[in-house]
């Protein structure tokens, strides 16, 4: 177990420092002229060659990316060229109010799709046909109009919760609950779609295998088959499309964030985008980097608990 993890740490950080390195590369080379565009076309060129040395833009770009390496090794992502702000405290303010989103998502999504995916396996006929409709219907309808008819019925019209805004849990977790529930639910659709269709064709393959028709020989009830042994073989597949739909809602949570007005890393990354704000959108990518990597990371060990033989694939 302990290669399996290591094994697994190794790739995450090479898969890091390669995100890190081709990121780099094209913010920076791709930039243009990083200093004018920051002081402005009225700007001289003195003006615009002192501010160049002053970012080390002037030094090879290899250069620049070990320097850069060598303080993020430390907890440094710089500075934002915008607001003078340490991109690390940047983010870190705003991280968990994405993930406390992101993360409740994820779980809906999990529960909902099992209890799904499952009644659909086991039962069939219309009640797998109703299940596959919903799907279809979460696939096809964008997650910013969900948002929206959210926001409209259940804010404007029904006055359940507030249309915009979040609360801090710190503050008061019953206002936080009621300022996380709406954004949760518009990332929770599309992805319970996908979700459930995996689970559903995992459950009806194992429910087809040999070991299936044996347990219920010996006399094993349905119920124990379907959750102790069924949903345990069916359950690695789940969890890789889970990272996946994990991974598609810390973007989604941009437009989401956007939508509630939220003080996410959406709103963090759609300023810094805006305004060229090059150490910021590094430091976001590099988060983010991580954050898939630990999660995957998760996933992984969940499968290698769940089926011995993926810590020796």
């Amino acid at each position: 177990m302990f290669g399996f993890i290591l094994r697994r740490l190794v790739s995450g950080v090479v898969l890091l420092l390669v995100i890190s390195v081709l990121a780099y590369t094209l913010l920076y080379v791709g930039g243009g002229n990083i200093a004018r565009r920051i002081l402005g076309q009225s700007a001289t060129e003195e003006t615009v060659a002192q501010k160049t040395a002053e970012l080390g833009l002037d030094q090879p770009i290899i250069v620049q990316y070990f320097d850069w390496l060598s303080r993020a090794l430390t907890g440094d992502l710089g500075t934002s060229w915008f607001t003078g702000q340490p991109v690390t405290e940047g983010i870190s303010s705003r991280l968990a109010v994405t993930l406390s989103i992101v993360i409740g998502a994820t779980i809906i999504t999990a529960i909902v799709s099992v209890i799904l995916g499952v009644w659909a396996a086991v039962h069939g006929g219309w009640v797998d046909k109703v299940v596959q409709g919903i799907s279809i219907l979460g696939f096809a309808i964008p997650g910013f109009l969900i948002a929206l008819g959210l926001v409209t019925f259940f804010a404007l019209n029904l006055k359940w919760f507030k249309p915009t805004g979040y609360v801090p849990f710190a503050v008061s977790p019953t206002e936080w609950l009621a300022s996380v529930t709406l954004p949760i639910i518009a990332l929770s659709i599309g992805c319970i779609a996908g979700v459930t269709q995996q689970v559903r064709g995992s459950v009806v393959d194992a429910l087809h295998r040999d070991y299936v028709r044996t347990l219920r020989s010996r006399g094993l009830s349905h119920n124990r088959v379907v959750y102790k042994h069924v949903l345990r073989n069916a359950g690695g597949p789940a969890l890789a499309i889970l990272a996946v739909q994990f991974v598609g809602l810390l973007g989604g949570a941009i437009i989401v964030e956007q939508i509630f007005a939220i003080p996410g890393l959406g709103q963090v990354a759609v300023i810094a985008t805006s305004q060229g704000d090059i150490p910021m959108v590094m430091g976001l990518v590099v988060a983010t980097a991580a954050i898939v990597v630990i999660v995957n990371l998760l996933i992984d060990l969940l499968q290698g608990w769940l089926n011995p033989k993926v810590r020796l694939a």
